[in-house]
C-alpha cells in the first residue's frame, strides 16, 4: 500500500471541519475544496463569483506550495458554483491562473456551499 501524507498550509485558511488541506498519495496531491476565506481572518471575502474565484485559487496556490508543488502541475480541478450564470466571469479569473496547458476541469452547479460561498474549488495536482 502506498504511503499517505497529509499537509496543512500556513498560507491557506484553517480547515472549518474535520479535514486537512491536502493528502499526498503516490505521486498525486488531493487538495480539499477551498472556499473564498481570508487566510488571516477566516472570513468569507469577495462580493462577486469572480472575486471569490480569485481567493479560492490563491488558497489552492498556498496549499500546493506547502506540499512542494505548484498549481501549474494540476491535472484536474473541480469548480462548484451556486449560480452557473456567472460561469463566464469565473472562467475568466480561473483562466488567468493557467497561461498555457490548463488542467482538465469539471464545473458543477450546486444549491449551497459552506458559509454562504458562491464558489468552491478543489484540485488534484502532480507532485
Amino acid at each position: 500500500m502506498a504511503a499517505r501524507e497529509t499537509f496543512t498550509a500556513a498560507g491557506a485558511p484553517a480547515a472549518i471541519g474535520p479535514y486537512c488541506h491536502a493528502v499526498r498519495a503516490g505521486d498525486l496531491l488531493f487538495c480539499s475544496g477551498q472556499i473564498p476565506l481570508d487566510p488571516d481572518s477566516g472570513e468569507l471575502v469577495g462580493a462577486t463569483p469572480a472575486e471569490q474565484t480569485r481567493r479560492c485559487m490563491e488558497n489552492l496556490l498556498a496549499v500546493c506550495d506547502a506540499a512542494g508543488t505548484t498549481l501549474a502541475r494540476a491535472v484536474r480541478l473541480t469548480i462548484y458554483m451556486t449560480d452557473l450564470q456567472a460561469f463566464a466571469e469565473v472562467n475568466e479569473v480561473y483562466g488567468s491562473f493557467f497561461a498555457a496547458d490548463p488542467p482538465a476541469r469539471v464545473t458543477v452547479g450546486v444549491a449551497q456551499l459552506p458559509k454562504g460561498a458562491q464558489v468552491e474549488i478543489d484540485a488534484i495536482v502532480a507532485l
